[in-house]
């Protein structure tokens, strides 16, 4: 996140009115994209026009506090969204992540109790399960932005991370105890999931693994097996699934956004997040090492070092090389003796 506040001005304080600004303007956003889906749209249209409506204003409305009350220069890129390299793995990371949860829980069901499944195969039901697809990701994506972007950036400021993650966890599990049948066990539910999903966040500081996993953890549910969430179970026209068995099992008519099943299973989920995100977190958490602006000269100052623990050293005495000169060739004629006459040679 790019941001040019200094510490100084962006204080804890100012941190937390921010925050409270945030969360009035989301709860604004989600009045005016209610009543405007209503008023502009059909109704079997009304949902996805809503969640597409609710995405743009949020966006646009976190940049805009971004931008003017922080100086931030990209404000969706601070918002968790970074047109980074690598990102659509992130994404698919969190949709593998989510369709695995998902299916332990089905699995779970289909072993304790067991799932009636009815399959539609007219075309305009595969049409709208595409429709459903879209509605999913975009309802994903509005509550990691509302849930884990700006609003969420400006507690931990002012809490600390610690008391945020907490803090956001209470509230997204109070927003979900006000709809209709929800009970203890989704309240836990809701909980735990949004520490998993704050998690993610935080581990690689974008929104990207936590909007695959809320998706995939949601759409799978309905899309594939038909199965309720929230309490809704009219999302797949392909698919429609009765699961059978216990309450603790099953959520009932709540789905298993209600049952202890899911609740365990998004607790054992954590410590697996956090063995796939290793890498993103070293790469994105490692503190940045930033220079003080003042030139070392590394080897004088160890050679400085080393001359005030040993003293200075001694210059060391030239060698002296001598060059002596070569010794001249003998001449013949100088070195013959002289020629003696014989007794039997007159002179």
């Amino acid at each position: 996140m790019t941001t040019s506040t200094s510490n100084l001005v962006d204080g804890r304080v100012r941190a937390y009115g921010q925050f409270i600004i945030a969360i009035f303007y989301y709860f604004l956003a989600r009045l005016i994209a209610h009543h405007g889906a209503i008023g502009l749209s059909n109704p079997l249209w009304a949902p996805i026009v809503e969640q597409t409506m609710l995405v743009f204003l949020l966006l646009l409305g976190f940049a805009g506090l971004g931008f003017s009350l922080n100086r931030q220069i990209h404000p969706l890129t601070a918002q968790g969204l970074p047109h980074r390299q690598g990102w659509e793995g992130e994404v698919g990371s969190g949709v593998a992540l989510g369709w695995g949860m998902a299916l332990v829980c089905v699995a779970a069901l289909a072993v304790g109790g067991g799932i009636a499944i009815r399959l539609s195969t007219q075309l305009s039901s595969w049409v709208w399960l595409a429709v459903d697809a879209t509605f999913f990701a975009l309802m994903a994506l509005a509550e990691e932005i509302a849930f884990r972007g700006y609003a969420f950036q400006r507690f931990a400021r002012g809490l600390g991370t610690a008391g945020a993650t907490l803090g956001f966890a209470v509230f997204y599990a109070f927003m979900q105890a006000t709809q209709t049948g929800s009970n203890r066990a989704s309240i836990a539910v809701s909980f735990v999931l949004s520490l998993l999903l704050t998690t993610a966040y935080l581990r690689t500081r974008a929104l990207w693994l936590s909007w695959g996993l809320n998706f995939a953890w949601k759409a799978t549910r309905a899309l594939l097996f038909g199965l309720a969430v929230n309490g809704m179970n009219n999302h797949s026209p392909v698919i429609e699934g009765n699961p059978m068995g216990p309450f603790w099992l099953t959520g009932g008519g709540y789905g298993l956004d209600a049952s202890w099943v899911a609740f365990l299973v998004i607790l054992a989920a954590i410590p697996l997040l956090l063995h796939i995100t290793n890498d993103l977190n070293y790469r994105y958490n490692a503190p940045e090492i930033v220079a003080g602006g003042i030139a070392v000269d590394l080897d004088a100052a160890s050679r400085r070092q080393h001359e005030a623990a040993m003293g200075p050293a001694e210059p060391v005495a030239p060698t002296l090389v001598q060059i002596v000169p070569l010794a001249a060739a003998p001449n013949p004629t100088e070195t013959e003796p002289p020629e003696t006459n014989s007794g039997n040679e007159l002179p």
